[in-house]
């Protein structure tokens, strides 16, 4: 697990623009359960977190139609609650980071770390404002 202060700024990267942190299995059940559309970003320490998938999540939010709830999870540092995002996430293999689109509880859209990596964080923006748009 990574220590407290390291993952402290890419932590706040997302929940200084409203992303709710869940840290427990029990906050990501309740945040599945909520009614309408629920965005889960796995967030991680790796570049392409920083580089592509935070930048992307963030500029995604500009759009008109945008989820009902923005959600992160940390990989390496909040284990129950990643742990638990990603039995919702099945059939796709665990991959951080990654974000995954939800809608009532299921599963509508998908960005595994391959559709992340070496992408830029525009194109990110892109697919997610897709997603939104079809499903928000």
């Amino acid at each position: 697990m990574y220590p407290a202060e390291l993952v402290k700024p890419m932590r706040e990267d997302l929940t200084n623009v409203g992303f709710e942190e869940l840290q427990t299995a029990e906050a990501v059940d309740a945040a599945l359960a909520k009614e309408g559309t629920t965005l889960v970003v796995v967030n991680s320490v790796c570049g392409c977190a920083a580089a592509n998938a935070r930048p992307g999540a963030r500029m995604s939010l500009q759009n008109a139609k945008r989820p009902n709830n923005i959600t992160t999870v940390f990989a390496g540092v909040d284990k129950e609650a990643v742990d638990k995002a990603r039995e919702y996430m099945i059939p796709f293999p665990p991959s951080s980071p990654c974000m995954a689109l939800f809608k009532d509880g299921e599963l509508v859209h998908m960005l595994e770390r391959h559709h992340i990596e070496g992408r830029p964080a525009e194109l990110i923006a892109e697919n997610l404002v897709d997603a939104y748009n079809d499903h928000c």
